[in-house]
C-alpha cells in the first residue's frame, strides 16, 4: 500500500514538491505531508488537483501584492470600478466567460461570487426580487430532491415557498412530478440541477420549459441554473449549447471557480441577463461610488485575479482538452468496471461514475463520496473524473476493485 501511495504521489506531483520548504511548525508540517499524500487518490470529490497557478503565486509574492488590502465591493460592470479593488479584472473575467454562457456582452451581468452556493443564492435571491418586481406576489421555489441541498436550505434562508420535485432513479426532475405539486397562481422560481451532487443527473430544462410555457396563466417564471461542476467543462465541449442562454433560455447561471478551472479555495460565476439585475433593489452607497444590488458587501479581489490569470494560461485551448480528457476517462471508467463485472452507472454528459460501494478500506483510501439508493442495490460510491484522474490511475483503482472482488470469491481453506 505504501508503494501505491508514493507511485500515485509522484505521478501526480511530480518529484518537487519531495523537497517543499518546512514552515518551522511541525503540526502545520504534518498536516501538509497528510493533506499532500492524500490527494494522489482523491477521486469522491469534483476538484482540479492540476490547478496552474504555481506562477500565479511566484507573481503575486514577488510583486508584494501579499501586503495589500483590496475589496471588490460594488458593481464590476459599472464602468468606475471601486479604486481599491480588482473590479477591473473581475469585469474582465464575466465579459470573458458570458458568451461560453449565451449571454451578449451588451445583455449580461455578473460576478465572481465566493463559493457555488453564494451563485445559488445569488440566483433564489434575484430571481425571488425579479418576480416580486414584475407580479407584485412572492414565488414559490421549486427544485428536484437530487439537486445540491444548497438550493433547499437558500430557500429556507430567505423565506421562501419551496416545493421538492421527485426525480427519476437517476436524477433527473420528472417533468410529470414538476406538474403535480405546480401553483399556476404563483409566480414559477426554478432551479435546474446541471449535474446533480451524487449521481451527476442533468436536468431535462427543454422538456421542463416547454412543461412551463404551456402553463400560460403562470403569472412569471425565472430560471436559475446551478452548474457548479458541469457548467465548468461543458461549455468546452459539442454540448455547449446546454449552459447557454439562449438555447435554455434561463435567466441566471452559478458556475463554481474552485472545481473543473482549478482554483484553489471556493470561488465562483454568476451570470445573468441585465433585465433580472435591472429589477433588483437599489442600494447606492456613495462612499463605494457604486450600487450594491448583489448579496455581499465585501467580495474577494483575489479569486478574480486567478481566474484572469488562468483565462491566459489555460484559457479556452486548455480548457477543451482538459474537457475531452475528463469525458473520455469517464467512459474508460465505466468500461472498465464493466469488464471486472462492477455494477456501476453513469448519466449522458457526466463525470460522475456511481457504483456499488467497494469494502471501507478501498473508499477510505479513494475518499470515495458515499451514497445510499434501492433502486441500484443499496450502498453505493462514486468517483467524479477530474484532471487528475488518468487512465493510469483508474487502472490501478480498477484493479484493487478486482483483486478485492476476486478475493471475496476464493474459497476459504
Amino acid at each position: 500500500m505504501k508503494k501505491l501511495v508514493i507511485f500515485l504521489f509522484v505521478l501526480l506531483f511530480g518529484t518537487h514538491y519531495m523537497d517543499a520548504q518546512t514552515s518551522g511548525f511541525q503540526k502545520l508540517d504534518d498536516w501538509v505531508e497528510i493533506w499532500k499524500t492524500g490527494q494522489q487518490t482523491y477521486f469522491g470529490y469534483p476538484v482540479n488537483q492540476k490547478s496552474a497557478l504555481r506562477d500565479f503565486y511566484d507573481w503575486y509574492l514577488s510583486t508584494g501584492m501579499e501586503v495589500i488590502n483590496l475589496n471588490n465591493a460594488g458593481d464590476p460592470m459599472t464602468d468606475e470600478p471601486w479604486k481599491m479593488s480588482s473590479q477591473a479584472f473581475e469585469r474582465d473575467v464575466i465579459e470573458y466567460f458570458a458568451p461560453y454562457y449565451g449571454f451578449d456582452l451588451n445583455d449580461v451581468w455578473g460576478i465572481v461570487t465566493h463559493s457555488g452556493t453564494d451563485g445559488n443564492s445569488h440566483g433564489i435571491y434575484f430571481g425571488a426580487n425579479y418576480l416580486y418586481n414584475k407580479t407584485g406576489q412572492e414565488p414559490i421555489v421549486y427544485v428536484s430532491d437530487e439537486a445540491h441541498y444548497s438550493n433547499m436550505r437558500l430557500a429556507h434562508l430567505q423565506n421562501l415557498d419551496m416545493r421538492l420535485v421527485k426525480s427519476d432513479k437517476m436524477g433527473r426532475m420528472i417533468p410529470e412530478e414538476l406538474e403535480k405539486v405546480l401553483d399556476t397562481s404563483r409566480p414559477v422560481l426554478i432551479v435546474y440541477a446541471m449535474g446533480s451532487t451524487f449521481k451527476g443527473a442533468i436536468d431535462d430544462m427543454a422538456t421542463l420549459n416547454a412543461l412551463l410555457d404551456r402553463h400560460t396563466e403562470i403569472p412569471a417564471v425565472y430560471r436559475h441554473v446551478d452548474a457548479a461542476l458541469f457548467g465548468g467543462y461543458l461549455p468546452f465541449t459539442e454540448h455547449r449549447e446546454m449552459v447557454s442562454h439562449k438555447a435554455m433560455h434561463f435567466e441566471s447561471i452559478a458556475i463554481s471557480g474552485h472545481k473543473f478551472f482549478g482554483i484553489d479555495s471556493p470561488s465562483g460565476l454568476f451570470l445573468c441577463t441585465r433585465e433580472v439585475y435591472d429589477n433588483q433593489a437599489d442600494f447606492n452607497v456613495t462612499y463605494l461610488n457604486g450600487n450594491m444590488r448583489m448579496i455581499n458587501c465585501s467580495r474577494d479581489a483575489v479569486q478574480p485575479l486567478k481566474f484572469w490569470w488562468l483565462i491566459r494560461k489555460v484559457g479556452a485551448e486548455g480548457w477543451s482538452r482538459q474537457a475531452e480528457q475528463i469525458m473520455e476517462c469517464t467512459a474508460y471508467l465505466k468500461q472498465q468496471l464493466d469488464n471486472i463485472g462492477w455494477p456501476a452507472w453513469v448519466n449522458k454528459y457526466s463525470n460522475t461514475v456511481f457504483f456499488r460501494r467497494p469494502p471501507a478500506d478501498i473508499v477510505q483510501l479513494y475518499t470515495l463520496a458515499q451514497g445510499y439508493d434501492e433502486n441500484f442495490g443499496g450502498e453505493l460510491a462514486h468517483v467524479v473524473v477530474m484532471q487528475q484522474v488518468t487512465k493510469e490511475k483508474i487502472d490501478v483503482f480498477v484493479k484493487a476493485l478486482k483483486d478485492w472482488a476476486d478475493a471475496s470469491a476464493a474459497p476459504k481453506p
